[in-house]
């Protein structure tokens, strides 16, 4: 028996049969028998420039040997992060925004819940303590994350977290203006929304949504926050998806691509006007808040190295490209007999649906569809709903892509 408790895993089940890779190049990962894997999730959602990148590599033992890492509380910094800040608020939607630095995308989203509430705090509304969430939604999983969970088994039998969610369709506006009417808009603190749901389905917002639910929100005086853990850093087609759809949130939640995992680092965007309170000059406001590795020194320069890549490489301009190859290969699984949709068209984001009812029947025939997959040669995963989740790095040849839909199209005959 093993040691390692797996996230999201039947230990029982996984224990003295764990699927062990060993090592990754460009979109294929090798297990330890040395099988090939087209990786149609990217690892999970963020291996976004592939894999075996020696550059990242070198930079970061170059950066470990003269100083590893180093806090950012007070006044200290580190050049590494004072550099990653500047790189990504040159990239936001909103020019003047600030930084705050984490280590992933569950800390993002616990800093962005308490800023919300500590920035109204600070302009002297401290009602605003209620936040918006839509089904589907995955926000990570510390306490405020777990707590906006749009899956309810993300959020069931844990107890009371924090108070003050409230959980709405993810694709009706007319919910939205509805919680705004009964709560009443003085009173709510944010909407949290991915521009893409991605853990709950690969489910792109309706046509004008978005861009409806940031003027709800901002008619209200709440804040809107993107969501980009997922969709940041090039996945679909832009920087941000705020960009893209004209958002110009007030928060973005980001982790993931922005070192492509070689390293663990997320954070927040914090928008200008929301930042303003805390940053005057000579005003001994203080947010207390931030974690040991806030900025951690090696991971930042993970960061920036990532991003020359991506920059490079054209890799943005080439996700929008992809957008249309893959949305058109997976198209030629909509006519099997066990699947009911094909939700792709925004970025390098897909999801195969397997008919409800059958999900219903058995829950796990999503599973059994994804190890057929893997056997065949494709690594994917089911996601809510009932889905199988498509995502491999921006570097992903057409070739692969194939590959990709062969590899599903094996999985979802295993369980047809």
């Amino acid at each position: 028996m093993g040691a390692l408790w797996h996230p999201f895993a039947s230990m029982g089940l996984v224990d003295g049969h764990e699927f062990v890779i060993e090592r990754g190049e460009g979109s294929c990962v090798y297990d330890t028998a040395g099988n090939r894997y087209v990786d149609a999730t990217a690892s999970l959602w963020l291996t976004n420039v592939g894999y075996g990148r020696t550059e990242i590599a070198d930079a970061v033992a170059d950066q470990m040997r003269h100083l590893h890492a180093y806090h950012v509380f007070a006044d200290f910094a580190t050049r590494p992060a004072m550099d990653l800040a500047d790189r990504i608020a040159s990239l936001a939607p909103d020019p003047g925004s600030k930084v705050f630095l984490a280590s992933g995308g569950s800390d993002a989203i616990d800093t962005a819940l308490k800023l919300a509430r500590r920035y109204f705090d600070e302009i002297g509304q401290p009602q605003r303590t209620y936040f918006v969430v839509r089904d589907w939604a995955y926000h990570g999983m510390h306490a405020s994350g777990t707590s906006l969970a749009g899956m309810e088994p993300n959020r069931a039998r844990h107890g009371p977290l924090v108070e003050g969610i409230v959980k709405i369709p993810w694709d009706s506006i007319e919910a939205l203006e509805a919680v705004v009417d009964e709560i009443g808009g003085d009173r709510i603190a944010g909407l949290f929304c991915e521009p893409v749901i991605g853990a709950g389905g690969v489910r792109p917002a309706p046509p004008g949504y978005l861009e409806k639910a940031r003027r709800i929100v901002g008619d209200a005086g709440a804040l809107f926050v993107a969501d980009e853990v997922i969709t940041g850093f090039g996945r679909v087609g832009e920087w941000f998806a705020s960009t893209r759809f004209d958002l110009e949130p007030d928060l973005i939640t980001f982790a993931k691509g922005v070192t492509s995992g070689y390293a663990p680092l997320g954070g927040v965007v914090v928008a200008p006007r929301v930042a303003e309170p805390f940053w005057q000059p000579g005003s001994d406001v203080m947010w207390r808040h931030g974690y040991t590795y806030s900025g951690h020194t090696a991971a930042c320069v993970a960061g920036l190295v990532n991003l020359d890549i991506i920059e490079r490489e054209h890799l943005v301009a080439r996700a929008l490209d992809l957008e249309i190859v893959l949305e058109d290969a997976l198209d030629s699984l909509r006519a099997h007999p066990v699947v009911t949709e094909i939700r792709a068209g925004t970025g390098v984001l897909g999801g195969v649906q397997i008919d409800p009812e059958l999900v219903s029947e058995d829950q796990g025939v999503t599973g059994r569809a994804a190890l057929a997959a893997r056997d065949a040669g494709v690594i994917t995963r089911a996601i809510g709903g009932g889905g199988l989740q498509v995502s491999p790095p921006l570097v992903v040849t057409e070739a692969e892509i194939d590959e990709i839909v062969a590899g599903l199209r094996t999985g979802l005959d295993a369980v047809a």
